[in-house]
């Protein structure tokens, strides 16, 4: 029998309860932590999409903002010392969960909040990073989202190759302090050799070292470029973006975000629909489920995104056969 209704069967007899204990305690509003490793603020539109997609996804799911549920988010803009100076914040507030967004930032939230359940959104290799033991069995306080696999990344060079057939060069711009930095570009070397297309790598971690390497690179012809997934790519992307004008080069990128910034192509797993993801997982840990028994998702949604504006700078005609793909096309 409920409580209530144990209070309730004894409505006019003579007994008088005290008022601290038939009065109804209020539910204790649960809290959650965001932090992105990206180079964003609470004004870039981007950013505000995937927060509102999370936020959307746990109301669907009862969790109200300001109500029933805190959120408090953090952003690193890409700097090392910021991710993990907002990581210990985080922590320090003891919330309920924490979504951590990028591979940058959960070693930090990972050695911060030990004891803390922690979803992560837009990684790429967790196993690979030490994240979890398995992605069937994430096992310790880390679950979440992966962004690609290894293998997604050749189709990099087959959209290259669509819309500049003649490309026989690309420079691949990762962050090699992370391990997928190092998976993405050793995946894309692995399919250049099979089109013979011969692969430079470049650090996005100084934009000195970007603008000076894209400048070398750039002196011979028939070149691409490819921007991998990391947050210090997104950080970087109007200056790559602005590079890869200049020097006319074809470039595809990871995310959406990046077309819209005026690049010319992006594929991969559409963003928005893992925001909207974790906040189920986050749902399920907030109602008692264990981190390290759930499974680590792989993307089930992809968008393809073309430039036309940018294509017609660079002088290139995208074929019919790859705008019919296209998942949206920017005129």
């Amino acid at each position: 029998m409920r409580r209530r209704d144990f209070i309730a069967g004894f409505a006019g007899s003579a007994v008088t309860w005290p008022l601290a204990a038939t009065a109804q305690q209020p539910e204790r509003a649960r809290r959650i932590g965001v932090i992105t490793g990206a180079g964003v603020d609470t004004d870039d539109a981007d950013m505000k999409a995937h927060f509102a997609a999370f936020a959307q996804g746990l109301r669907e799911l009862g969790w109200i903002q300001g109500g029933n549920v805190q959120i408090d988010y953090r952003f690193a803009s890409g700097d090392p010392n910021n991710i993990w100076k907002h990581a210990v914040e985080l922590a320090a507030l003891s919330p309920d969960v924490i979504v951590a967004s990028g591979a940058a930032t959960v070693p930090a939230v990972m050695q911060a909040a030990r004891d803390i359940p922690i979803v992560f959104t837009r990684v790429v290799d967790p196993v690979g990073a030490g994240f979890v033991d398995s992605m069937a069995r994430p096992g310790g306080n880390v679950t979440g989202l992966v962004m690609l696999e290894y293998s997604m990344t050749g189709k990099y060079l087959d959209l290259l190759r669509e819309i500049a057939p003649r490309m026989s060069r690309v420079a691949v711009l990762r962050d090699p302090a992370i391990s997928s930095g190092t998976g993405q570009f050793g995946a894309i070397q692995s399919a250049a050799q099979s089109l013979r297309v011969d692969v430079t790598p470049v650090s996005v971690r100084d934009t000195t070292v970007i603008e000076r390497s894209i400048a070398a690179f750039a002196q011979a012809p028939n070149g691409g470029l490819i921007a991998t997934a990391s947050a210090l790519t997104v950080v970087h992307r109007s200056l790559i973006i602005r590079l890869a004008a200049r020097y006319k080069l074809p470039a595809v990128f990871h995310r959406r975000l990046f077309v819209a910034s005026g690049g010319l192509m992006s594929y991969g797993a559409d963003t928005l629909d893992q925001f909207r993801r974790a906040a189920g997982y986050v749902d399920r840990i907030l109602k008692g489920e264990k981190s390290a028994d759930l499974p680590v998702q792989a993307p089930t949604k992809f968008e393809l995104a073309i430039n036309l504006k940018t294509a017609k700078a660079l002088g290139l005609t995208v074929p019919p056969t790859l705008l019919a793909r296209a998942d949206e096309v920017i005129e």
